[in-house]
Parts: C-alpha cells; sequence; structure tokens
C-alpha cells in the first residue's frame, strides 16, 4: 500500500494534471452506497490548472506517428500487469470497497487491463479513425470543379465523464484518447476513483516527458457541482464532453451545451437474447443454450450494458411451449450458480431492494410467472408465462434475467428500440436471418449468445449505435484549388 497516499483519515485520491500528482487542498467524499469515505483536492482549486488552454498545445502529439503512439501504449499495457505494479495494488484494494461487484470481480478486471493494450486491441481502436487519416492528410478526391479534397483527423480538448461500473473504462478513455492525439480530463466516477489515477501516475514513472503523458488529467468531483463545472465545461477550456451515464447525468451535461462545445453520449442500454426453436429441435443441445444464457446473464454480475436481462425464446406458448422455457430456466440458473467466481459470484449486495420486492410479488402470481431461485439474493430467473416481459424489465440487474415465451420471432422486434444495445442470438445459423430486423428496430450490436462479454476485450468497434474513437477527433477538410482549372468566381 505505500504507493497510495494517505491523509490522517482517509485514502487519498489526488487529482494528476498532466504529469503532476496533486495533492494539496483537501477535501472529503463520500463513495457511493456509503462504502468508503475518501479524500482529494478541492475541485475549484484545480479550475485554473485542469483545462489545457491553447489547443496549439497539441502540437506535440501531432509530431509523433501513430506507430511511436502504438509503441507507447504497448509499453503501458505492459506496465499495467497487476502483480508487478504498486499503483494498481494499491488501487484495487480500496476499488474493492467502492466498487459495485465483489472483490473477485473487481480483480478480474484489474487483470484485463493489459489485454486492451495488445496491438490487435490498439490496431482495432486505430482502424476506427483510419490510419492513414491520423498520419497526414489524405487526399479523398478531385472534385468536379477541379479542387482536390484534402481530409485530416486532428485531437481535441475533451472531457470524459467516465462510468464506474468498470474498472476496464479508465484504461479505454486512456486508449482512445491516445490514439486520436486528444488531450483528455477524466472526470473520476465515485464507485471507481482510484483506477485512473493509479494508470495516470503508472504513466508519469513510464515516460513523465511523453506527451502522451502530457496529456492526460485525471481529477474527482461531484457530479452536479455547477459552480465548479459551469465554469469548466466552456468553449474556451474543451471542445468536447464525452459522458457515459444515465439520464439525469446526461442531462445535467446538456445544460453546458452550446455552439463549440460538442457532447458525445455513451449512455446506459439494455441488452436482451434470441433463442430460435431449433434450440429444442431433436439433437439439439439444450444445455449448451442454458450454459450461453448463464453466462451473458452472470458475467460481471449483470453490472455491464452488455448483459442479457430479456431472454425471448421461441418455444412457443401454449402448455409445452411454456414447459419448454421453465425447462430452460432452470437449467440457465444451475449453470450461473457455478459459473467461475473471476466472472460472477453472488452480488454485493444481494438482489437490489425494490427488486426483490417485485421479484416476490411475481412469485405469487403463479398464472403468470415462475421464479427459479432469489431466495438468498444470489440471482434468480423469471419464467413469464404470457408472451410478455415483467413490467419492472428495465430494472433487471443482480444476476435476475426473465426468459420470455414467444410463438414467433416477429414478436420481439417491436420490443427491440434504441436503448437495446447487445442482442445475443442463438443457434449461430439464425443471425443472419434476423440481423437486419434487428438493427432496424434498434439494435445496435448482435452477437453469438454467450459471447457478449468475451468479444468486448479492444472496444475496437462501434459502440451504442456510433464510432467513439472517430468522434474524438475533429474531422478538417482542405482544398487545393489551380486557378488554371476552376474558374474564380470573379471572372465573368
Amino acid at each position: 500500500m505505500a504507493s497510495v497516499l494517505y491523509t490522517e483519515t482517509l485514502p487519498l485520491a489526488p487529482a494528476i494534471i498532466r504529469g503532476e500528482v496533486v495533492s494539496a487542498g483537501l477535501v472529503p467524499f463520500g463513495g457511493r452506497n456509503g462504502d468508503l469515505q475518501f479524500a482529494a483536492p478541492d475541485p475549484m482549486t484545480l479550475l485554473r490548472r485542469l483545462p489545457m488552454g491553447n489547443p496549439q498545445r497539441l502540437a506535440d502529439l501531432h509530431a509523433i506517428s501513430v506507430d511511436e503512439i502504438v509503441e507507447y501504449l504497448r509499453s503501458l499495457g505492459d506496465a499495467l500487469t497487476l502483480a508487478r505494479n504498486e499503483h494498481l495494488q494499491a488501487s484495487i484494494e480500496l476499488s474493492m470497497q467502492t466498487a459495485p461487484t465483489t472483490p473477485p470481480l473487481v480483480r478480474n478486471q484489474y487483470e484485463r487491463l493489459p489485454s486492451l493494450f495488445t496491438r490487435d486491441a490498439l490496431e482495432d481502436t486505430i482502424d476506427q479513425i483510419g490510419r492513414p487519416f491520423l498520419d497526414g492528410w489524405v487526399h479523398t478526391r478531385t472534385a468536379a470543379t477541379g479542387a482536390k479534397r484534402y481530409v485530416r483527423a486532428f485531437g481535441a480538448r475533451s472531457i470524459h465523464v467516465v462510468a464506474g461500473n468498470s474498472p476496464v473504462l479508465s484504461a479505454v478513455t486512456v486508449i482512445r484518447n491516445a490514439v486520436a492525439r486528444s488531450d483528455a480530463i477524466i472526470k473520476a466516477p465515485s464507485n471507481d476513483p482510484f483506477t485512473g489515477i493509479a494508470i495516470a501516475r503508472t504513466m508519469i514513472d513510464m515516460a513523465p516527458d511523453h506527451p502522451i503523458t502530457r496529456h492526460l488529467s485525471v481529477a474527482y468531483w461531484r457530479g452536479g457541482d455547477e459552480a465548479f463545472e459551469s465554469q469548466l465545461y466552456q468553449p474556451h477550456n474543451i471542445d468536447k464532453i464525452v459522458a457515459w451515464g444515465g439520464f439525469a447525468s446526461v442531462k445535467h451535461v446538456s445544460q453546458y451545451l452550446q455552439p463549440g462545445l460538442e457532447l458525445v453520449t455513451l449512455d446506459p442500454k439494455r441488452s436482451i437474447s434470441i433463442v430460435g426453436k431449433e434450440t429444442f429441435a431433436e439433437g439439439a443441445s439444450i444445455d449448451e443454450a442454458a450454459q450461453r444464457i448463464a453466462a451473458d446473464v452472470g458475467a460481471h454480475n449483470q453490472e455491464v450494458c452488455a448483459s442479457a436481462r430479456v431472454i425471448y425464446v421461441e418455444s412457443g406458448t401454449d402448455e409445452a411451449g411454456i414447459a419448454r422455457v421453465s425447462d430452460l430456466a432452470k437449467r440457465v440458473y444451475d449453470r450461473m450458480m457455478v459459473l467461475p467466481e473471476r466472472i460472477s459470484t453472488k452480488p454485493k449486495h444481494g438482489i437490489d431492494r425494490e427488486l426483490k420486492k417485485a421479484i416476490d410479488a411475481a412469485s405469487m402470481l403463479d398464472d403468470f410467472y415462475e421464479v427459479v431461485g432469489g431466495g438468498d439474493g444470489e440471482g434468480a430467473m423469471i419464467v413469464s408465462k404470457l408472451p410478455e416481459p415483467v413490467d419492472f424489465a428495465p430494472t433487471l440487474i443482480n444476476r435476475v434475467a426473465n426468459l420470455v415465451p414467444v410463438d414467433s420471432l416477429d414478436e420481439i422486434f417491436p420490443r427491440i428500440d434504441s436503448y437495446t444495445q447487445t442482442v445475443g442470438i442463438y443457434p449461430e445459423q439464425l443471425a443472419p436471418q434476423i440481423a437486419d430486423k434487428v438493427a432496424i428496430a434498434g439494435g445496435q450490436r448482435l452477437v453469438s449468445l454467450g459471447f457478449a462479454g468475451a468479444t468486448m476485450t479492444g472496444f475496437g468497434g462501434p459502440q451504442d449505435g456510433l464510432e467513439p474513437t472517430r468522434r474524438l477527433v475533429k474531422w478538417i477538410f482542405r482544398e487545393e484549388v489551380d486557378p488554371k482549372i476552376t474558374r474564380p468566381i470573379w471572372v465573368d
């Protein structure tokens, strides 16, 4: 724990401002759910220092090549190996107290950090923008007028309001910011105020004078601090706000928007699964489907947007169909209970109190629902006996899922909307048949059932219906005009 600074009574979350550790002017803050109090610099004392100011200071980032950025990030990934990084070792002990998940899951997320920095993962992120556009001006076309058109991606000054449901999100932000050649201020979340700081301190130890190190700041302030945010969130300070957050936080941030200030929202989503009738055909493996559903529901204790919450099952809605769904639910529950501890455990605080009330009420309506498990706060499967999700489906969390029988897949598409992020599909051959309908309805990511979390290692693809890394840069357009080819407007 030597790497963590402490006040006399509280652990310290210092601010990191472009390579400098700031631990003066401390005030206490309370962790979410009252799990842990910590001390951090009074944000008002940081107000003059957090903004980068003159955007010309980004020139040092644009003077290095994409290959140099990749090599820096690969070295950082190696340095973020938990077993030999004292900053992470200290941070994880504190994060286990503030995180919404249990210690084994927090540890697994920390141990995943180096996997985000592999060459393949980094190239996925680079490809979102396009290496040629990052390294220079790209001649895109010559217009009919004869003007030659060029485009290049330039970095921007940004604030990232990071979510705290997974420690990897701070690392993803560091990667995206470096690839975009931008200057980032990360607002550390109250349920993970230490991970971003530990990564930034690792960067200082590794390369204190590197431009990437010098263009990252991490600080904690209470979300909704209008006295602070109204002064920071100004176009002369920043160009973009990237907000991972719920409706209230995004709505709050949006009040500061004005010309010159762009908002990129990665707001919470809900994910579903679709299980086709082929699952119940002779010779098919119901157990395989159950195992895959358990993985998509149970992974990271259902705390991430990609976690399945409603599972639509093309079983039929007659008595035999309901029996098939009931059997599937029991198999899912059994397999979820024995998932490896590193990916799923009994939830930290059991099932949410209000959700538990709703589950208990559903369990009393035998004609409409069947509840499998849930008695010890370990998670539960709710079987609908009608082709309708439970009315509290948007609140499902803590390893609680709702299995819904349908007669036809066409009944599912109207229930998909812009809040639907990941759609797990089984069996594999079903995906090409329904992909377009799912996408048009609002689904934003289609994946083989059971692999909703396994394929998210690099965060290099589109997310929530957009390409975040492309949104981080400024796309600059220039034209070269030859007056001998293009007729000047001043000539008759």
